[in-house]
């Protein structure tokens, strides 16, 4: 049989493999955005931990559309894929009634959370990357300290947000209402927001980009300005994506643990899928300070 089976060049059938032990060993991973370095970064360590485990990665993107969002849910679950890794950072978003009763296969949430599904959740303290960045600021002696987020309605970045106000108030300075510019995370808009800081009088000395996207376009809207880094204004950015430490100068950030949130969620996910009915896991991970020299 094995003679044969070289000599036609015989290719089993992965479907229907599938369909005899119900399973394809896929596992599918929906992300909001493909232009952020960050996600990329993820994606990269998600599908390292899923070869490791003999896992195919299937990518779907939303580009931040919900109908779109559905549209991929479903697809996914129709491929059949083993488990789902979600990680899809509006919070306004809801999934339909129709498609979240069809979500019984073994799930794990990163970055967002509708609380009506069921499902493992891995996420990283935005709160206290918030809180450490701007505290970073304080301790350098800055007190006049602006804010670009990216977006009030993404989850964890209100949460950088918050951390943001919570540093300011437990170093009793006053939060400056004109200096809170929201952004979205991606370069062009990180310079738009940068050149409308600018803009403001009095002018801030320092800015929390709430993602190294934003503070990479808030570099170059600083420099079409005339200033330096941090000379004239401090710049700390947030997720420590790969290209931060080639930045000149290079970017002070809050490093996100890629890795690990990564590794949490392959391992949480497979756990699941080899085991019924394990309680449903909350994790949660610090973020830790990468100091450079952009403040």
């Amino acid at each position: 049989v094995l003679a044969v089976v070289e000599e036609l060049n015989y290719t089993p059938s992965a479907l229907a493999r599938s369909l005899k032990v119900n399973e394809t060993r896929t596992i599918g991973m929906l992300i909001t955005a493909s232009d952020n370095p960050f996600f990329s970064e993820i994606i990269r360590y998600v599908e390292q931990y899923c070869h490791s485990y003999n896992y195919n990665l299937i990518l779907s993107y939303t580009d931040g559309n919900n109908e779109r969002l559905q549209k991929n849910i479903q697809t996914l679950i129709q491929k059949k894929v083993d488990g789902l890794i979600l990680m899809c950072s509006e919070s306004h978003w809801n999934i339909s009634d129709d498609i979240s009763h069809q979500l019984t296969l073994p799930m794990v949430i990163m970055d967002w959370w509708p609380t009506e599904l069921n499902a493992d959740k891995i996420i990283e303290n935005s709160e206290l990357g918030g809180y450490l960045a701007t505290k970073a600021l304080i301790d350098k002696g800055y007190t006049e300290i602006a804010i670009i987020t990216a977006g009030i309605k993404k989850f964890l970045a209100q949460n950088r947000l918050e951390g943001y106000k919570k540093a300011l108030k437990d170093a009793n300075l006053t939060i400056n209402s004109d200096w809170v510019i929201e952004s979205h995370a991606n370069f062009q808009d990180g310079f738009n927001a940068m050149q409308k800081l600018l803009k403001k009088q009095p002018l801030p000395k320092a800015v929390f980009a709430c993602s190294d996207t934003i503070a990479i376009g808030a570099y170059q809207a600083i420099w079409q300005a005339g200033l330096k880094i941090p000379q004239d204004m401090a710049v700390i950015g947030y997720d420590d994506i790969h290209i931060a430490q080639f930045l000149a100068p290079p970017l002070t950030t809050i490093n996100q643990p890629k890795k690990e949130l990564a590794k949490k969620a392959v391992e949480t996910l497979l756990a699941r899928i080899n085991n019924n009915n394990p309680p449903y896991q909350k994790i949660i991970l610090d973020p830790v300070l990468k100091l450079r020299e952009s403040i």
